[in-house]
């Protein structure tokens, strides 16, 4: 498979997991930590805001493709 198809895999599961996750975190926000201390709310805030970082990152990767040596 070549970059330009990876590329194009990538961005659209990139696109529906974002939008699914921010519905997930909107949710979650509005249940659960809007009650919260403040320091709590923007911990949470904050973990929800780069919590979907670390599940992309394998799939950026993947999208690179293989390094070439020189």
């Amino acid at each position: 498979m070549n970059r330009r198809v990876r590329t194009l895999i990538g961005t659209v599961i990139i696109l529906v997991f974002v939008c699914v996750y921010a519905v997930m975190a909107m949710a979650l926000a509005e249940s659960r930590i809007q009650g919260a201390p403040k320091l709590v709310q923007t911990i949470a805030y904050i973990v929800l805001g780069l919590g979907w970082v670390l599940p992309i990152m394998p799939l950026i990767k993947w999208m690179e493709g293989p390094k070439r040596l020189p």
